[in-house]
């Protein structure tokens, strides 16, 4: 399909509302996308029309229920290359993803075992390994960040050794923008011996993901940066990797038998799916893989690259501005302060030119003290931004320039 921005836009509703008298800028991506019509009719429709509990029923509302569930899985896994839908584990999002990663694998660590993540993780992608550190004697270790926000690749080749048995990195941050070697990194951690986990929630947005390609051990990913709704996100996972890892929660679904004295575990990916599931969330999210497949990725990609530079190159002129990481592998996510100014203060100046940026840490505390700040604004752009919402932004950060001198 042809790259048309104003049609793309056209098919968010919500683009359409007024923020104190200004069009709704909204630059907040990286934090949660908007949902085209597509999203919001596949879920309403499923609704009124087909809806019951899956894989228990016989009736013909639970196997169309059914069908377009698994359906749904299938779409995930061709998006993200995976050899079969059975690879992928529906979850609630990259967060609890991550989470039945490092809960799944926990049986194989013992005292002393290392795991190594990068200074630019988002908590999701450290608290759980925290976790491995404080119930079993697991070493915790981080890749440093270089000054223009790319990793120390030859500090991370250092770390690894016989006792590395975890290598779990973001392929995209989600406050630098740095895109990581993933593919390269997880080379090394394979040839020391560890499992290697890519979080992918901020890279399936803004790259072309296929995880055989990257050979990662396991992936996640997450439906509501993805145009999708939120409460449905995905962990990919090789099947010996699958078979190897624990179920995380148990109850319904997730089993073959029960008896007093014993139970058996059904295959993945149900083992991991206990009760159940966001139904709804996962068709939903299967329609917004549907809508956002159809455009050319290398245009989407090059029309959000070249907001995000108008925006860049406008905000560098001014004085104050500092931008947070520049490396030479970027996505679009533009994270900066104002000097002596707090970014929670501009957030809510810019708010009220209707330009929704975030601000905050970013669930990111280990990042902000590698580089001495307490928080950063926060610009992310997505498929429908514009040209004319850099420019809206680079206006309004000046104006917060001269009312918080």
């Amino acid at each position: 399909m042809t790259f048309d921005v104003q049609k793309i836009r056209n098919q968010f509703p919500i683009l359409k509302r007024e923020i104190n008298g200004y069009p709704l800028a909204y630059l907040d991506n990286a934090a949660s996308a908007q949902k085209p019509r597509a999203v919001i009719d596949a879920l309403s429709n499923q609704m009124e029309t087909s809806f019951a509990n899956v894989h228990r029923g016989l009736h013909t509302l639970a196997n169309e229920t059914t069908e377009a569930f698994e359906g749904a899985r299938g779409k995930v896994a061709k998006f993200l290359g995976a050899p079969a839908a059975e690879n992928i584990v529906f979850t609630k999002g990259a967060t609890e993803a991550l989470n039945l990663a490092a809960y799944g694998l926990m049986h194989t660590i013992e005292e002393g075992d290392e795991i190594i993540v990068t200074q630019m993780e988002h908590h999701s992608n450290i608290v759980p390994w925290h976790f491995m550190r404080e119930r079993l004697g697991a070493v915790l270790k981080f890749v440093p960040v270089l000054e223009d926000g790319a990793l120390d690749l030859d500090a991370y080749k250092s770390m690894l050794s016989s006792k590395t048995k975890i290598v779990s990195v973001t392929y995209m941050s989600n406050v630098l923008g740095t895109v990581n070697p993933v593919k390269q990194m997880g080379e090394w951690a394979h040839a020391a011996g560890a499992t290697f986990i890519v979080d992918g929630t901020q890279a399936a947005v803004h790259r072309k993901v296929n995880v055989v390609d990257l050979d990662c051990d396991l992936m996640c990913m997450t439906g509501h940066k993805l145009y999708g709704p939120t409460g449905i996100g995905a962990l990919y996972g090789k099947f010996a990797i699958l078979e190897k890892m624990q179920p995380f929660n148990g109850g319904g679904e997730m089993i073959e038998d029960v008896f007093e004295d014993r139970v058996t575990y059904n295959e993945a990916p149900h083992k991991f799916e206990a009760g159940t599931p966001p139904i709804l969330e996962a068709i939903a999210l299967g329609a917004a893989i549907d809508w956002f497949t159809q455009f050319d990725f290398d245009a989407v990609h090059q029309h959000e690259m070249a907001v995000y530079h108008h925006a860049l190159d406008g905000l560098r002129d001014i004085n104050a501005f500092r931008l947070l990481g520049d490396a030479s592998e970027k996505g679009p996510v533009l994270a900066f302060n104002l000097v002596g100014a707090h970014a929670h203060d501009v957030a809510q100046i810019l708010d009220k030119y209707g330009v929704a940026v975030r601000a905050g840490q970013h669930c990111t505390q280990p990042l902000m003290e590698r580089f001495g700040i307490h928080s950063s604004a926060r610009a992310s752009f997505g498929i429908y931004n514009t040209l004319d919402e850099a420019d809206r932004l680079v206006e309004a950060v000046k104006k917060a320039t001269l009312f918080l001198s």
